[in-house]
């Protein structure tokens, strides 16, 4: 189904049983399959393939030569249903791709909403990502891969399948993620390793410089003190001074199932 008010190339190729939004452009020799939905004010650059099912929000961006819904690359992958959904305003750049989900996970793969991948980045299967996240060129995340709000992952940086990576971190450029790195950690190295926190991210976010001490508090406990992990998390716990915003950290780290970086 087109909307009247779409602006469509006649030379892109929109199958029937797509659905298309309120002022949506599309450029030429681009494909979009027909369990595709493509939310209003969204931008198709030429040369893009969409396939599905997909779901894709408002006001996304998609350049050219972009891959976006496609099979996953899973060699368990035999043709089934499954799923790939895509929030708001995200832009997708050049030669991005990103790959449905599989029945050996919840055969979704989900994106939010404000997120920036340039271009060559790659989601594979089953990966969920949060909001406000930026991927630089050449960044990869493998298979079951979770990604929280407000991460920034530096250019070919790698991530290995499973791992979770929490809200607000940074991983360097030319990284390799193989453990799951805790909210406001910035890791760097092959493999990766923490180097600080990030607070130059929390102070642009506006976190409180209380709130940010804090944090920085339960960081030491965690990889300056010489303690195990349990020892940490129970320091932080039995601390005067224990907020909210620490919470991320510590629940984050006592569900970790792969192991944080150290």
């Amino acid at each position: 189904m087109l909307n009247s008010t779409a602006l469509i190339h006649p030379q892109a190729i929109i199958e029937d049983g797509a659905i298309i939004g309120k002022n949506v452009k599309i450029g030429p020799w681009t494909h979009i399959a027909a369990n595709v939905v493509i939310g209003d004010n969204c931008h198709i650059s030429s040369h893009v393939v969409i396939n599905g099912p997909t779901i894709i929000g408002k006001g996304n961006r998609i350049f050219q030569f972009a891959s976006i819904g496609e099979d996953c690359q899973d060699l368990k992958y035999a043709g089934e249903l499954t799923e790939l959904v895509i929030g708001d305003n995200n832009i997708f750049r050049e030669n991005c791709t990103v790959h449905r989900g599989t029945i050996q996970d919840n055969s979704l793969t989900k994106i939010g909403s404000n997120n920036l991948f340039m271009a060559y980045t790659h989601v594979a299967h089953d990966c969920i990502v949060g909001s406000n996240c930026i991927l630089a060129n050449g960044a990869s995340i493998a298979g079951h891969v979770h990604v929280g709000d407000h991460v920034i992952i530096g250019g070919m940086a790698g991530v290995h399948q499973f791992c979770h990576i929490g809200a607000h971190c940074f991983v360097a450029a030319n990284s390799l993620i193989l453990k799951d790195v805790p909210p406001y950690v910035m890791a760097s190295g092959q493999p990766a390793k923490p180097f600080g926190l990030n607070s130059e991210g929390l102070k642009r976010r506006g976190f409180d410089k209380n709130v940010i001490l804090h944090i920085k508090r339960a960081y030491k406990a965690v990889y300056r003190q010489g303690l195990t992990v349990d020892e940490a998390m129970n320091k932080i716990a039995e601390g005067d001074d224990y907020m909210a915003e620490l919470t991320l950290f510590t629940d984050f780290i006592k569900h970790s199932s792969r192991g944080i970086i150290r």
